[in-house]
């Protein structure tokens, strides 16, 4: 009889691995949320992102607050606060965190994607290793 002491270590298997989530939002973002939504009477509010075709480096983001998700979105809820994410713009956001930055120079919110491997000067787009997008002016 083989006498074994302490638990036996089990396979670790990839349903075991957590998932990147695909959004999430930093304590200043989601304080800004709370404070933007805060007279919204309607508890599907929350925050739209995406990304779309456009800008000096080929993509970029766009937000807004809104009403409810469409059946085509993606929900996620970070913090306390719902995001909605189309279908095509998922891709582009895995990994990503929105913050809220408020400087000197001005305030606003901010994603850090780990997707993007470039973006312009100003800062108000990027690329992707697999898809440059079609570049254009850095207008925002």
């Amino acid at each position: 009889m083989i006498e074994t002491t302490g638990a036996i270590p089990q396979p670790q298997h990839l349903t075991d691995i957590p998932a990147t989530p695909l959004v999430a939002l930093s304590e200043a973002a989601a304080a800004k949320l709370q404070e933007l939504t805060a007279g919204e009477a309607n508890p599907d509010t929350g925050l739209r992102v995406y990304v779309y075709s456009g800008g000096c480096s080929g993509f970029r983001y766009g937000m807004m607050l809104e009403d409810q998700p469409t059946p085509e979105d993606v929900t996620v809820e970070s913090r306390g606060i719902k995001v909605y994410v189309d279908q095509q713009s998922t891709q582009y956001l895995v990994g990503s965190e929105i913050d809220y930055l408020d400087t000197l120079m001005g305030a606003g919110f901010t994603v850090n994607n780990p997707n993007a491997v470039s973006g312009c000067g100003c800062g108000s787009s990027f690329r992707t290793a697999e898809s440059a997008g079609s570049p254009g002016g850095c207008s925002h």
